[in-house]
């Protein structure tokens, strides 16, 4: 007999790390669940930070990052490390979570040996299967394989149903990203990065900067990097901060745009607690990510995304965030006009963020426990 739900929790990158982390943490403390935690370091370094951070040890390592390996290179590794895994653990449920190579292969592992698979993050939809590329085709096979699916938003929750997913197993939790942008932000925190302990946080207004999808390379990108440019030559009282991805790619471009360029600061990339306080004393985020258009508003920041499409629709819609694109002289115009119109600025950053409460663990783990009953006992 058992009187325990064994509960295997499954990422491999920094974003899902930080999404999972305060689930993983309200999993260990329920009673009925045993929590088993499995990485697979698609990313090492980035993800390894987050682990210090939120105190968590794996129970399972893959380390399956290696140099410049493609996208099938990273599948097949954690399938077969995956299938190693679950052959001894023998779980109950897996949980992944949103749109990772890693959730794909882990998804499809558990399918593999008939484990039931737990979505958290489902539902986000931008009907563009190469945008973004991979992650658009890994977030729907994996809704097709689980069979409880965690959707942050009403809109969430509404594409699934119209892909024929039944209500019963789509749960609206809020997003987990602000239990743990809450949960850091609010802890006393100093910079220990050289250039951040010099930024005048105060008399300045930064603008912090991401850009790394796969399907901005090249050309989009130099547009992107362009628009920034510009905002510096053009706006004396900015400062651009910009840890730059560890892609060779994006720092290639990055170092021909943008080194050198007076008020523009290209970083080494920041841990996450670092990463939330850069934020939360930013003037304006700009940004290719998809975390980021839930958490910058959280904490009262105006987001201008820069991709031709969003499977976040809803802070479009609440007016958190807006669409860019990729074009030069339309970041420009866009990022100009919150800089010189204090009506606009104030509107996107006093909007009410859709993702959440900061209570979408509690939700989530609810929902295992009603749905975990079967395995009380047999």
């Amino acid at each position: 007999m058992r009187t325990q739900q064994r509960i295997m929790v499954v990422f491999g990158t920094r974003p899902e790390a930080i999404k999972m982390a305060p689930l993983v943490r309200q999993l260990k403390k329920t009673e009925g669940i045993e929590t088993i935690l499995t990485v697979t370091a698609q990313h090492r370094e980035m993800l390894d930070q987050v682990l210090d951070l939120f105190e968590l040890t794996p129970d399972h390592d893959l380390n399956v990052m290696k140099p410049n390996q493609s996208v099938s290179q990273i599948t097949t590794n954690v399938l077969l490390g995956m299938e190693k895994v679950l052959t001894a653990e023998k779980p109950d449920r897996i949980l992944v979570h949103g749109d990772t190579t890693t959730t794909f292969a882990s998804a499809l592992a558990a399918f593999y040996q008939k484990i039931p698979v737990g979505h958290i993050e489902a539902g986000l939809r931008t009907y563009d299967r190469y945008s973004p590329y991979p992650e658009e085709m890994n977030r729907v096979l994996t809704g097709h394989i689980a069979d409880l699916h965690f959707a942050p938003t009403i809109r969430n929750v509404n594409n699934l149903l119209a892909e024929g997913v039944p209500a019963a197993k789509i749960h609206q939790t809020g997003n987990t990203v602000i239990d743990a942008l809450l949960d850091v932000a609010a802890k006393p925190f100093a910079f220990s990065e050289e250039t951040l302990k010099d930024i005048d946080f105060d008399g300045r207004r930064v603008i912090t900067v991401t850009c790394h999808r796969r399907e901005n390379l090249g050309e989009h990108m130099e547009q992107i990097f362009s628009a920034i440019r510009d905002l510096s030559y053009n706006f004396t009282d900015v400062e651009v901060i910009y840890p730059v991805h560890m892609n060779p790619r994006v720092r290639e471009i990055a170092d021909r745009i943008l080194r050198g360029v007076e008020r523009v600061h290209l970083i080494e990339p920041l841990g996450y607690q670092p990463f939330v306080n850069l934020m939360a004393r930013s003037y304006l985020i700009i940004t290719d990510s998809g975390g980021m258009q839930e958490e910058a508003p959280a904490l009262g920041k105006p987001v201008l995304v820069v991709r031709r499409e969003t499977e976040r629709p809803e802070a479009v819609e609440a007016g958190t965030v807006k669409l860019a694109g990729t074009n030069r002289d339309t970041i420009y115009r866009m990022a100009a006009e919150l800089l010189t119109d204090q009506a606009v600025y104030d509107q996107m950053a006093k909007a009410v963020n859709p993702y959440g409460d900061g209570q979408a663990c509690q939700r989530i783990v609810r929902v295992l426990m009603e749905n975990g009953e079967e395995y009380h006992e047999f």
